[in-house]
């Protein structure tokens, strides 16, 4: 084998990382979406409020946001191996803990220690493999680490739905024991010894910015469609917390967060572009399954099934757009996905009280082959522009610009279903179980036209996306080689 064929092959080594990354992210990311069918159960069992409950789904993901920040630091200062340890570690305790919960607030806390270990596994995760593949590895590899990203959304609640109505909720919790247990085993016979490791002290007044900052923005925009005081107040401190964390971090001599990253053209257009899409996935996450189950009657199991076509055909693409990223430096791939995903939205929004589901399903699938191209080429575009020494920042600015996106597009897409709801129906006042009661031909036709109206607003976050995307294909071949890894 030459030198240059060497650089470019997925050496057994590289599999190996690879392997435990992916052993380790599979179920902190599915535990962002496996409680979502649980909700009324959990309520039942504990006998508390719906607004209690939801706090076992908000304060994991307002832990998760917190703990992103940091992780660009941590990996430098103590090693991506120590902190993916620690991490894998945080969330098997937070997992055994939620699992022999005895109350419905001891429930919350262990899922925000859960949070803060799942924040940190999947940033680190990318920039251990980032680290290790290179340049010319770069596509295949984002696009088998954003395979449990894909598929969380997908399989999260269907897993939850078959270990609620077989069981206890409890094993939705212990069952990440023996697969983190097993990521654990991974880790310390595979992963290096950490040799480049950065002394930098903690930028604290930054963290104290940007970590609250995020939990805050992505509070309030959870809050949209429910409580609009919650969504402007809490939703306007976090962006000022981060405006404010912006400006610091420009006149820092060691910010937390190299924020200038975003001012080189493969990196920013990038962070742009993922930051579009992620409103695409999310609000798809959001408004199908809500359509499944008031319009056509289906259960949650069957609803959060629906989507699987979707992280299907993503799983037929993404090989294909790693391997034209690394050969081809394929950035248009990029384009050839957002408008592939936005064609299947488009039709989307032509549904019929009595589409079949089989014609829902394969619409889905065209909209995953498209997923499965934007993902790899974007992230790989990203790192273009980041050198070795710069891919624990970059990844975790880029990790920030996608969770901070998927709320983005939640929060919208509430707002414009809550909206449509009211004024199509003002005498349910917007209640999902009221309008879920509505099952004449009319209203069911009715209610149709306006999952669909609100469809069309995904379009409009593809289009964005779009946008990104085409500038880096027109651009990509002149820009200036990567810095080195």
């Amino acid at each position: 084998m030459t030198v240059a064929a060497s650089r470019t092959a997925i050496d057994p080594q590289l599999r190996r990382l690879t392997l435990v990354v992916l052993a380790g992210a599979v179920m902190t990311l599915l535990d962002t979406t496996i409680v979502v069918v649980a909700i009324n159960e959990l309520g039942h069992q504990f006998h508390t409020s719906l607004a209690t409950v939801q706090w076992v789904m908000t304060g994991y993901l307002l832990a998760l946001s917190m703990s992103i920040p940091v992780t660009g630091w941590a990996a430098d200062r103590f090693g991506t191996r120590r902190v993916w340890l620690v991490a894998l570690l945080l969330f098997i305790t937070g997992s055994v803990l939620c699992g022999a919960a005895w109350s419905i607030g001891a429930l919350i806390a262990f899922r925000v220690l859960q949070g803060f270990g799942g924040g940190l596994i999947m940033p680190v995760g990318q920039t251990i493999l980032a680290r290790a593949a290179g340049p010319e590895r770069m596509g295949r590899i984002m696009a088998v680490i954003a395979v449990p990203a894909m598929l969380a959304p997908v399989l999260g609640p269907v897993l939850g739905g078959l270990i609620v109505s077989g069981g206890s909720w409890r094993w939705m919790f212990f069952v990440n024991v023996p697969i983190c247990a097993v990521a654990v085993v991974l880790a310390m016979l595979m992963l290096p010894r950490d040799r480049d490791r950065v002394p930098n002290r903690l930028d604290l007044g930054g963290l104290a910015l940007l970590s609250p900052g995020i939990a805050l923005l992505v509070y309030g925009l959870s809050e949209a469609g429910k409580d609009n005081a919650r969504l402007l107040l809490a939703g306007t401190a976090g962006a000022v917390l981060i405006l404010g964390f912006g400006l610091r971090a420009t006149r820092h001599a060691r910010p937390l967060l190299d924020i200038t990253l975003l001012r080189r053209w493969s990196f920013g257009l990038s962070c742009a572009g993922l930051f579009a899409y992620a409103g695409v996935m999310s609000g798809l996450s959001f408004v199908l399954p809500l359509y499944f189950q008031l319009v056509r009657g289906e259960s949650p199991l069957v609803a959060g099934a629906m989507l699987a076509p979707l992280g299907l055909g993503a799983m037929v693409t993404m090989p294909i757009s790693g391997r034209l990223t690394d050969r081809r430096d394929a950035r248009g791939v990029a384009v050839a996905g957002v408008v592939t995903m936005a064609t299947s939205v488009a039709l989307y929004t032509r549904l019929e009280p009595d589409t079949s589901l089989a014609g829902l399903a394969a619409l889905l699938f065209l909209g995953g082959l498209g997923h499965g191209l934007v993902l790899p080429a974007m992230q790989a575009a990203a790192y273009a522009a980041v050198g070795r020494a710069e891919i624990a920042s970059g990844t975790t600015v880029a990790n920030i610009v996608v969770r901070v996106g998927m709320s983005l597009g939640t929060a919208v897409l509430a707002v414009v279903l809550q909206l449509s709801l009211v004024h199509t129906f003002p005498a349910t006042g917007g209640s999902l179980a009221a309008v879920g009661r509505l099952t004449d031909p009319a209203s069911r036709d009715t209610l149709t036209g306006v999952f669909a109206g609100s469809l069309w607003w995904i379009v409009g976050f593809a289009v964005v996306a779009l946008g990104p995307a085409v500038l880096l294909a027109l651009r990509g071949s002149s820009q200036p080689k990567r810095p080195e890894m």
